[in-house]
């Protein structure tokens, strides 16, 4: 590393510290397995036990001195934030040499709308080549990661497995176990990760928005699922990828963590983050989930729901681009009234808004999509044929129990926070 390398990272990491206030519990890390290597970090706890949680790209002081003489290829977003500096922003302040930013769903800006094609491009303000992981292909190419020695994964997730930015992962490292490229995983908090719940998906139903045999809720970090993804083999045919974890510090699963900006753009505040596994069920349903207003996923409704007391009209715009039931009066139920904290206490996922949907609905033969979007949702066709048959929420969470008692043996191998 070179002495000007050197006093910028020491600089950095006093800054950082110096600029996190927000108290949190302490962290601790596991080992590594699988191909799969976690930095193990000095203790940083103090007396009281009440540091601020640290997310892995702040941690600059246990990457950066792999970093030089390296050709960086970054799997970012607009969530890949240090502070409020970007990470391209940081490395390249360093004199560390970017090569491509690869973008997953919404682009690299974190704009563009769900499920919109984003075309390869330059970044304006870096020059930086742009490579697209929502457009003509998913898992990156040869050609892609031909100028690149390094992958750096920093992503920030939400915990559900319908969020596309771990599928995103998983195809960043199949590609580099193809070709021989590192991944180094910058951890970050999961703001859903202090509980498991959910279906587990069946692999018959694989999608872009399920691809492995977890539930909804998989309670862990993306650092966490990378090393699962590695360990239990489900990269395409049993392929390892060469992964590094920078776990964060100070951080467990039962620590709240207030996400510094939206993850994407219909997830505006962590009233719909903490919602959203419960309420995405709707995505596969004719009702809007309030796409289109500013309430996106605190909302839902539909011109001829005669249940609920509220009222919203969704409209084309800015990373909502033609929202389901646009400009139609929609009647149901808010929930923008319900607090962040109590969402969160319950601590699983709320069957009540859609059974409630479904039973007050005048036309229930229509109420599921006919292309069963429903089912990639939830993992299979189980939840809908139980919703349809009249389940109650107690009888369909009963269906669950023994995937989950599978899955979270699964998962307490690759975990790094109690």
């Amino acid at each position: 590393m070179t002495a000007n390398l050197k006093i910028f990272v020491l600089l950095f990491v006093f800054w950082q510290q110096a600029c996190q206030v927000t108290p949190q519990k302490n962290t601790t890390a596991a080992t590594s397995t699988a191909n799969t290597e976690v930095i193990t970090p000095p203790d940083e706890t103090n007396t009281s036990g009440q540091q601020p949680v640290q997310v892995g790209a702040a941690r600059t002081d246990l990457y950066f001195p792999q970093l030089a003489g390296k050709r960086l290829g970054l799997v970012v977003n607009h969530t890949s934030i240090i502070g409020k500096v970007h990470l391209v922003d940081t490395l390249l302040a360093a004199g560390l040499q970017v090569v491509a930013i690869l973008a997953p769903e919404h682009g690299f800006r974190g704009a563009a709308d769900a499920g919109e094609k984003i075309d390869n491009s330059r970044d304006p303000a870096t020059g930086i080549p742009l490579v697209s992981l929502y457009g003509t292909h998913k898992e990156p190419t040869a050609a892609d990661l031909a100028n690149i020695d390094l992958i750096i994964f920093d992503i920030q997730d939400v915990g559900a497995r319908f969020y596309t930015y771990i599928s995103t992962m998983h195809y960043v490292m199949q590609a580099a176990a193809k070709y021989g490229k590192p991944v180094l995983l910058l951890d970050r908090p999961n703001p859903n990760g202090h509980y498991v719940d959910g279906p587990v998906l069946d692999p018959a139903y694989r999608s872009f928005v399920g691809m492995h045999p977890v539930p909804i809720v998989h309670g862990m970090t993306v650092g966490e699922y990378a090393r699962m993804i590695n360990g239990e083999g489900w990269l395409e045919n049993g392929l390892r990828a060469n992964l590094q974890v920078i776990p964060c510090a100070n951080y467990t699963h039962q620590t709240p963590y207030q996400l510094p900006v939206a993850p994407s753009p219909n997830l505006p505040n962590m009233r719909s983050i903490y919602l959203y596994p419960s309420l995405c069920f709707f995505e596969g349903t004719v009702f809007s989930v309030g796409r289109g207003t500013a309430e996106q996923f605190q909302v839902y409704g539909h011109p001829d729901f005669t249940f609920g007391n509220y009222q919203f009209t969704p409209r084309s715009g800015p990373g909502s681009k033609y929202p389901p039931l646009e400009n139609k009066v929609c009647h149901g139920v808010s929930l923008a009234q319900l607090e962040p904290a109590k969402i969160r206490e319950e601590g699983q996922l709320n069957l009540f808004y859609i059974l409630q949907a479904y039973t007050h609905f005048p036309d229930q033969a229509n109420f599921f999509l006919k292309n069963n979007f429903i089912d990639k949702l939830a993992g299979s066709s189980q939840l809908r044929q139980q919703i349809e048959a009249g389940w109650d929420q107690a009888r369909i969470r009963a269906s669950w129990q023994s995937g989950l008692v599978n899955f979270k043996q699964i998962r307490s191998k690759y975990l790094l926070y109690e």
